[in-house]
């Protein structure tokens, strides 16, 4: 039993009267609770999510194309342990990146582990394993975690054959088993082309892993960032 679950009962005027057996009770649901709080706040610090946002707070706007039933469904997390991706598109500033989070979030509160990245940095990242010998000791980090978050496929104007090779290594070690989230401001019908420019085959074998069993959002309306109200304290 943790010592505050303990020194809070002895500092309580009501919970010293109660019966034993209830005061047993009181302490193990602390107890729960707390290692529940330690654990999400061990998952959220190893997810290094960029926002910080939460489901309830996404705007279901009329204009943005925010299906509720999906985000409910998605809520639930089952699609993590399928192995579905989700693949979320739209504009800049459509809140592709905040909705990745949010779902971050609530796997993270589900007690899955999240990892986040920038599609860049991840490649920048594998390359230097590469180099250092530790690339299968990179892969295995990266693809123990539940859900994988790829945030801006697409920034980089054209993959290198290695980096594309390097993607596909992530993406078939998770195929079918774990979760991949993937946003980018590019439509989907454009994928095939940009992930093919520099290794067909490789292309190929990314857009299979991508868009196959997988969740589709095309995220429309104003940029959200807009919306928001700067905090002056």
């Amino acid at each position: 039993m943790s010592l505050e679950g303990i020194e809070s009962q002895e500092s309580s005027s009501h919970a010293i009267q109660l019966p034993f057996e209830e005061r047993l009770t009181l302490l193990v649901d602390h107890e729960i609770t707390y290692r529940e709080n330690r654990r999400l706040h061990t998952l959220l610090r190893m997810a290094r999510l960029k926002d910080r946002g939460r489901l309830e707070d996404l705007r279901f706007l009329p204009d943005r194309n925010i299906d509720r039933a999906l985000i409910a469904n998605l809520s639930t997390c089952g699609w993590i342990g399928k192995g579905i991706n989700v693949l979320v598109t739209g504009a800049t500033g459509t809140g592709k990146t905040f909705l990745a989070c949010a779902l971050g979030h609530q796997a993270c509160i589900r007690g899955n582990p999240v990892q986040f990245y920038k599609v860049s940095l991840l490649l920048d990242e594998l390359e230097q394993a590469k180099i250092d010998g530790t690339l299968r000791k990179k892969l295995a980090f990266v693809n123990r975690c539940a859900l994988l978050i790829l945030d801006d496929l697409g920034i980089k104007p054209q993959l290198s054959p290695a980096e594309a090779e390097l993607l596909l290594e992530v993406l078939d070690g998770r195929w079918g088993s774990v979760a991949t989230i993937v946003t980018s401001q590019f439509p989907l019908d454009t994928w095939h082309k940009y992930l093919c420019a520099a290794d067909p085959t490789a292309g190929d074998a990314l857009t299979d892993r991508l868009l196959t069993n997988a969740v589709r959002l095309e995220l429309r309306g104003e940029s959200q960032r807009q919306l928001k109200t700067p905090n002056l304290d």
